[in-house]
C-alpha cells in the first residue's frame, strides 16, 4: 500500500494483557514491526499514531486480585505502567498507551452496544453457564479448559484454540482451570451480537480488500462458508465494563473482554484527540493498520469488523490487518506457566535494547510462520551482521577522518567509476528500503540495508585509504556521505544506535527529525567537523551466551 506525507496513517497493536512482564515473545509479531513502521513514517513526514493499551478485564485478572488483597483498578494500573516503562527500554513508541477500564472506553463501549441494540443486532436468551462448585465461581472462558472439537489439541482455552485458531462452540472434556475439577452446569441470562447476520458483508469485504494477507483471508473465508454462530458478549463476574441495561446495577453481568478490547483501538484514540466528531474525523480519512499475531486472527477479521459494520461504518474498517506468526524460544513455544520466556527488562539489563531489535528484525518475516529466538544465532547475527558489517564501516570511516583529517571532512577530488557506482546506491537505497517497510517486510528491508553497508565495506576496501592515507581524500567524503544515508536507514529498526552515528557526525537535531527522502542526498560538506568518535557496538561474548542458556535451561 502506497503511502504520501498528505495521508494520515493509525497504526493499533494488539492490547497487552494486564496480568504479567512483557516479555520477548510480545515484542516480535506486533509490537516491534508496528514501532519500525511507525518510525519510518515519521521519517516520511506522514500524520501517523500509533495506539495501543493495557487490556484490564477477564477473569485472571480478578482471581489474581482476590489472592492478592488488592483491588483490580490497582493491580491492572501497576502493570499498565510498568508496560510502558518496558516498552520505552526498547524504544517502542505510543502516541497513546491506554486503558481499557478508562471511563472513555467504558462509555464507547457502552454506546456501541446501546446503537447495536438499536438495530436489533443484541438479543437475550437464557445459557447454561459452566460453575465450579468448589470454587462457588461461573467459569467463563479461560478458566475451562478442554480438548478442541476442530483440531483434537488437549488443554486449550474454551475461548480459543492454540493450536489452529478457531473458537471452540463446545470444548470437549471441560475442566475447571483453577481446580482441575469437572464444573457442573448452571443456567445464566447472556446478551449475544447477531455475527452469524455479517456473513455476506464479510466474505464481501474480505474478497475485495487486496492488501489483506491471501493466506489469512483464505481461511478467514473458510470459516464463513460453514457459518457464523451468534456470539456471546456476557460474562458472569463483577470486573468489566457493566452492560448498560437495567437491573444489571450490581455489575454481575460485564461485557466479555473481545467485546471491549478492540473497540479500545477506537476510544484511545478519542481520548488521545479529547473530541469525539474530531475522532471520528480524523479516522475515516486516515489509513488503519492493525498489527496481530496470529493467534487472534478470527477477533480480528470477523468480530472487530462485524462490529464497525453494524455501527453502519461509523469508524471504518482496517485497510490492513499484518498477521504474524508466534516467537519460539530455543525452538520451544514461549509459556509463563512454565517458565519458559525471557522478560523484556531481563534481557536490556544484560544486552544492548538495539541488538534485541536488530534480531528481532532479522527475522521476522512477513507470515503467519513462526520464528525462533535461538542464543546461538542471537550472537552470531549481532556479531557478524551488525557489528562486523555496519558497525565495522561506520568505525573506519569515521576513525579514518579523526585520525588522518584532523576529525574534518576531506575536499573530495575528481569521481572514479568505482565513487560513481557508490554515490548511485546511496541515491537509490532509500527506495529499495522504503518498498519493502511499506510491504510489512522487515526482515527484507533490514537485509537490504546490510547489503547496501556489506558494498560500502567492500568500496572501502577497494579503495585502500591506509596504504595513502592523504590520497584518500575521496573515498573518505563518498563513505562519511554514506555514513549519513546508513544513520537514517537505521533509525525505525535501531534509533538509540541511528542517534550514536549521528551525534558522532555532528550533524544538528537527532536523526528521527530528519527527512527519509533525504537518504540519498550527499549532503555532508568539505570542512565539517565531526564529534567525539566512539565504537558504536561492544561485541557479544561467547560466554555471556553460554551463561544464558544454561540460566534459561535450569529455571
Amino acid at each position: 500500500m502506497q503511502i504520501s506525507n498528505k495521508d494520515s496513517v493509525i497504526i493499533t497493536s494488539a492490547l497487552p494483557y494486564a496480568n504479567g512482564e512483557i516479555h520477548l515473545g510480545h515484542i516480535s509479531s506486533t509490537y516491534l514491526p508496528a514501532d519500525i513502521f511507525r518510525r519510518f513514517l515519521k521519517l516520511n513526514e506522514v500524520e501517523v499514531y500509533h495506539l495501543c493499551a493495557s487490556d484490564d478485564f477477564g477473569t485472571p485478572i480478578l482471581i489474581e486480585t482476590e489472592k492478592k488483597k488488592t483491588k483490580p483498578e490497582i493491580y491492572v494500573k501497576h502493570w499498565h505502567d510498568k508496560d510502558i516503562e518496558d516498552f520505552k527500554s526498547v524504544g517502542i513508541i505510543f502516541d497513546s498507551f491506554s486503558q481499557t477500564s478508562s471511563s472513555t472506553n467504558r462509555e464507547f463501549v457502552q454506546y456501541v452496544f446501546n446503537v447495536l441494540s438499536r438495530k436489533d443486532l443484541i438479543y437475550q436468551k437464557e445459557v447454561v453457564q459452566s460453575f465450579c462448585e468448589k470454587d462457588s465461581k461461573f467459569l467463563p472462558d479461560r478458566y475451562v479448559v478442554g480438548t478442541c472439537p476442530y483440531c483434537g489439541a488437549m488443554g486449550q482455552y474454551s475461548d480459543l484454540c492454540e493450536k489452529c485458531g478457531r473458537i471452540p462452540e463446545k470444548i470437549l472434556g471441560p475442566k475447571c482451570a483453577i481446580c482441575g475439577l469437572p464444573p457442573i452446569k448452571k443456567n445464566s441470562n447472556h446478551y449475544f451480537f447477531k455475527l452469524s447476520n455479517f456473513g455476506v458483508c464479510l466474505e464481501k469485504w474480505l474478497s475485495e480488500n487486496k492488501f489483506l494477507q491471501q493466506d489469512v483471508k483464505k481461511y478467514v473465508l473458510n470459516w464463513i462458508v460453514e457459518g457464523l454462530q451468534d456470539w456471546d458478549i456476557t460474562r458472569d463476574i463483577t470486573w468489566g465494563i457493566n452492560i448498560p441495561v437495567e437491573g444489571n446495577d450490581k455489575m454481575d453481568k460485564v461485557f466479555y473482554g473481545w467485546f471491549d478490547n478492540h473497540l479500545c483501538y477506537i476510544s484511545s484514540f478519542i481520548e488521545l484527540l479529547g473530541n469525539v466528531d474530531v475522532a471520528r474525523e480524523k479516522w475515516n480519512k486516515s489509513k488503519i493498520y492493525h498489527f496481530i499475531g496470529k493467534d487472534i486472527v478470527y477477533h480480528h477479521y470477523l468480530f472487530l469488523p462485524a462490529i464497525r459494520l453494524g455501527i453502519d461504518q461509523e469508524y471504518k474498517l482496517p485497510d490492513l490487518i499484518p498477521t504474524r506468526g508466534h516467537l519460539m524460544l530455543q525452538n520451544n513455544k514461549i509459556s509463563k506457566s512454565r517458565n519458559w520466556y525471557i522478560g523484556l527488562r531481563e534481557f536490556v539489563n544484560q544486552f544492548e535494547a538495539d541488538y534485541l531489535r536488530f534480531y528481532i528484525a532479522s527475522i521476522c518475516s512477513y507470515s503467519q510462520d513462526d520464528i525462533n529466538f535461538d542464543w546461538n544465532d542471537f550472537e552470531k547475527k549481532i556479531n557478524n551482521e551488525l557489528i562486523a558489517n555496519i558497525g565495522n564501516f561506520v568505525n573506519r570511516t569515521l576513525t579514518f577522518i579523526k585520525k588522518y583529517f584532523d576529525n574534518t571532512i576531506p575536499h573530495p577530488n575528481e569521481y572514479d567509476d568505482n565513487d560513481k557506482k557508490v554515490l548511485e546506491e546511496i541515491k537509490n537505497i532509500g527506495n529499495k528500503v522504503a518498498d519493502f517497510i511499506l510491504r510489512s517486510e522487515i526482515d527484507k528491508a533490514l537485509k537490504c540495508i546490510l547489503n547496501f553497508s556489506s558494498i560500502l565495506n567492500q568500496y572501502f576496501q577497494k579503495k585502500e585509504p591506509w596504504k595513502n592515507p592523504k590520497q584518500s581524500a575521496t573515498s573518505l567524503f563518498v563513505s562519511i556521505n554514506a555514513v549519513r544515508s546508513l544513520s537514517i536507514l537505521l533509525e525505525p529498526f535501531i534509533p538509540f544506535s541511528a542517534e550514536k552515528i549521528w551525534q558522532q557526525i555532528s550533524l544538528e537535531g537527532n536523526v528521527h527529525e530528519q527527512k527519509w527522502n533525504a537518504i540519498g542526498s550527499i549532503t555532508l560538506k568539505a570542512g565539517h567537523i565531526l564529534g567525539n568518535i566512539q565504537p558504536l557496538f561492544k561485541k557479544i561474548d561467547e560466554v555471556k551466551i553460554k551463561e544464558q542458556v544454561n540460566k534459561l535451561n535450569n529455571r
